[in-house]
């Protein structure tokens, strides 16, 4: 599982023109959802998000999570950030989850995090063409896979 992890300082998804979700200040997540992966993975990888200290304290140095920064999620399924691009020129996503797998993965992912950080959680519609629109704060990017734990 690979989630990119923008801080922004608002952040919104539309689908055919209408605004779907938006947020101001807090996490903008783009979710990759592997083959591989389980509710452990959804686990460990929320609980990281959620305790990421990249929000800036009184001092201005990135103290905070996003809960003590009174930060919103809006989270995006990105089947596309589990690209192989090895071989030729046209990626190959045979690494992603399939729908059946990665669904149910998302929709988990949703709820951990709106548990963890104690806040309804922003999304888009998994499998939609989506526009997504964001003012990246900082710039401050995160990049996290559950197959690098350590």
């Amino acid at each position: 599982m690979r989630a990119v992890i923008q801080r922004v300082s608002s952040a919104s998804v539309s689908i055919d023109g209408d605004i779907r979700s938006e947020i101001g200040r807090g996490f903008m997540i783009l979710l990759g959802i592997e083959v591989i992966d389980s509710k452990e993975d959804v686990e460990w990888l929320c609980k990281k998000i959620v305790q990421l200290r990249v929000f800036p304290d009184e001092e201005g140095l990135m103290n905070k999570d996003i809960k003590e920064a009174d930060g919103r999620l809006l989270v995006v399924s990105q089947f596309t950030l589990h690209a192989s691009y090895k071989k030729g020129n046209r990626p190959s996503f045979i690494r992603a989850a399939r729908p059946e797998q990665a669904m149910p993965l998302y929709e988990y992912a949703l709820a951990q995090l709106a548990e963890l950080s104690g806040k309804p959680v922003a999304s888009g519609i998994f499998g939609a063409d989506m526009k997504v629109a964001l003012v990246n704060d900082g710039p401050v990017t995160i990049i996290m896979d559950t197959q690098n734990k350590e």
